[in-house]
């Protein structure tokens, strides 16, 4: 997969908010701390592109647990915190649809480490889709720096 960024986000205000939680409980089932998106910032006007924000907060469940003294953001949950932002994404467009399962993680890369305290940037692409099934390329960034890219697959179920 690309090491370049899917698209510019050069002239996105990462601090802004277009749904924040409550907007996302519309569209997302996951609640409390499987939650892995806490707003969504920008998305093209055909909702075939997004960034969303995950803040890695200290006091999150996986903290003391996931390295003892040195903790790191799960890379289960970087991938769900992708597909949560794909779903998200998919969703807008076909928000009659029942529950979104998760079907594949594929050319999975792992390029950096998030900690507590990180604003975890995550960009979706659509890269195809139907009423019932997407694929949607993603990217993870902290500080400007790659550290995750994914292409996630989603179905109406």
């Amino acid at each position: 997969m690309a090491s370049l960024p899917l698209f510019d986000i050069s002239g996105i205000d990462l601090n802004q908010t277009i749904c924040d939680s409550a907007g996302l409980d519309e569209f997302l089932p996951q609640t409390g701390p499987m939650r892995q998106v806490n707003r969504i910032v920008w998305t093209d006007e055909i909702f075939k592109r997004c960034v969303a924000i995950k803040d890695v907060r200290p006091d999150e469940f996986w903290c003391d647990h996931h390295i003892k003294g040195r903790p790191l953001y799960p890379g289960v949950l970087m991938i769900e915190s992708n597909a949560q932002a794909a779903s998200w994404l998919f969703r807008k467009r076909f928000p009659a649809l029942g529950f979104l399962g998760f079907l594949r993680c594929d050319e999975t890369s792992f390029r950096g480490q998030v900690v507590p305290g990180d604003t975890f940037v995550i960009l979706v692409e659509e890269i195809e889709a139907s009423p019932r099934r997407f694929i949607s390329k993603s990217q993870g960034f902290v500080r400007g720096k790659l550290v995750f890219e994914a292409k996630i697959t989603g179905m109406a179920i």
